[in-house]
């Protein structure tokens, strides 16, 4: 069957058949989310291993379900430059936006507890059908809003998936190999649980769009205070050309500007301000045809302290030098284990695929796929275990992995080395 009609049916079936209560006990969690992906089908993708369209079609369904990590696995899949045959990685590329709703009468409910008599100026302006369900909430349009309300029970189903040692070891192993498998859990739990909590994200928004403002390539939407609680986040309602549109039509000069705009608000933002969105996923960004972006969503942001963002740059710039006694100083700075010899060389190889854009003088464009290095460095398990890189370190490798594989999409012609450096200072 053709990828497009199950694209079609997916999309179709999403729509009709709105979700019940998000799964929330360990038990349940745990015995669908191993039946869904976390043990067979996850596991299969990762190794590159084929996937007919209704077996991809079923695993997005039951992914987009569980909600929570197991939803977050079907995109971070779906865009990750992993061995994955194209039918199946644009059958999941629908999680990026779409999964079974929460009913509208559950919506209804949180927004009549969280605003009392005055949520009726909301709800009547509300559309009942969301525009984009994610993996911890779902949109709304209410004329020019954009409301995003909490999936019910949907911090309690994160907590249960991350007491299943399972869930949380392959997350972890896909978040990055080579960590600390715990230090990564522990992030990852932290940071998930973080998206959670609209009140930090309404701070988050209003942080980034503070030090975007006058940046003429980045529009952020601004936030509307009075409609906003701990459940509920309402911004201005932005319109915009969705990724795969955008990558498919634009000119070059303006593929070349997106590219260049998405690695200075990504990479750019840890360098200068010690803050990264670490959600890049195409489902969260909007172009405009000259290729000025849009991002949407903040409910996944880290600040790294003034210590550990003079690491970051050391380790760029050691890298990029590729200077082995500074990678080593670098990697200790940030709180790793200081490679011995014997390990060294699959750390350098593992630091060379990441930065690897950045490798290159002069524009050109992102390959697709992993590089050389990568791939050397993935196979040998043992010698990517004795890494033991720490876990925040490796969120930030996952944006750099993600957003390598959106510009390698976007075909972007960009001097890389150029803007790392100039990023760096």
């Amino acid at each position: 069957m053709a990828d497009d009609e199950v694209v079609t049916r997916l999309l179709a079936r999403l729509m009709s058949e709105p979700g019940e209560n998000v799964p929330t006990g360990l038990f349940g969690r745990a015995r669908r989310t191993a039946s869904a992906a976390l043990r067979t089908g996850t596991s299969a993708l990762l190794r590159g291993g084929m996937l007919d369209a209704r077996t991809a079609e079923r695993l997005a369904l039951s992914l987009g379900e569980l909600k929570g990590i197991a939803m977050k696995v079907g995109q971070i899949l779906s865009y990750l430059d992993t061995p994955l045959p194209e039918e199946t990685r644009r059958v999941l590329a629908v999680l990026q936006v779409k999964s079974q709703p929460t009913p509208f009468g559950k919506i209804e409910q949180i927004i009549r507890e969280d605003f009392g008599p005055r949520a009726d100026a909301l709800l009547s302006k509300m559309d009942r059908v969301p525009v984009s369900t994610a993996s911890i909430g779902q949109v709304h349009r209410a004329g020019g809003l954009a409301v995003k309300v909490l999936h019910p029970g949907i911090e309690q189903a994160i907590r249960s998936d991350f007491k299943a040692a399972a869930a949380g070891r392959v997350l972890a192993k896909m978040i990055m190999p080579g960590g600390d498998i715990d230090s990564v859990i522990d992030e990852a739990r932290e940071t998930f649980l973080a998206e959670c909590d609209y009140v930090a994200e309404r701070r988050w928004q209003e942080r980034f769009a503070a030090l975007q403002a006058g940046n003429p390539d980045v529009s952020i939407p601004a936030v509307h205070a009075e409609w906003c609680s701990r459940r509920v986040i309402t911004t201005a309602w932005v319109d915009g050309i969705r990724f795969d549109d955008f990558a498919a039509s634009a000119s070059q000069p303006a593929r070349d500007r997106a590219g260049r705009t998405l690695y200075e608000f990504y990479v750019g933002s840890v360098y200068r301000h010690g803050l990264f969105n670490a959600d890049p996923h195409p489902g969260n960004l909007l172009f405009a045809e000259d290729g000025r972006l849009t991002v949407l969503d903040y409910g996944c942001v880290r600040e790294f302290d003034e210590r550990m963002r003079a690491g970051i740059k050391a380790l760029s710039k050691a890298v990029r030098a590729d200077d082995g006694p500074a990678i080593r100083r670098a990697l200790v700075e940030l709180g790793g284990a200081p490679p011995d010899d014997k390990t060294f060389p699959h750390t350098r190889s593992m630091l060379r695929g990441f930065f690897g854009p950045t490798l290159e003088p002069g524009p050109h464009r992102i390959e697709s796929g992993f590089n050389a290095d990568m791939r050397t460095i993935l196979v040998d398990k043992r010698a990517v275990l004795r890494m033991r890189l720490p876990g925040r370190l490796l969120f930030l490798f996952r944006i750099r992995f993600g957003l390598h594989s959106e510009l390698a999409k976007l075909r972007s012609v960009v001097d890389w080395a150029a803007l790392e450096a100039e990023l760096v200072g």
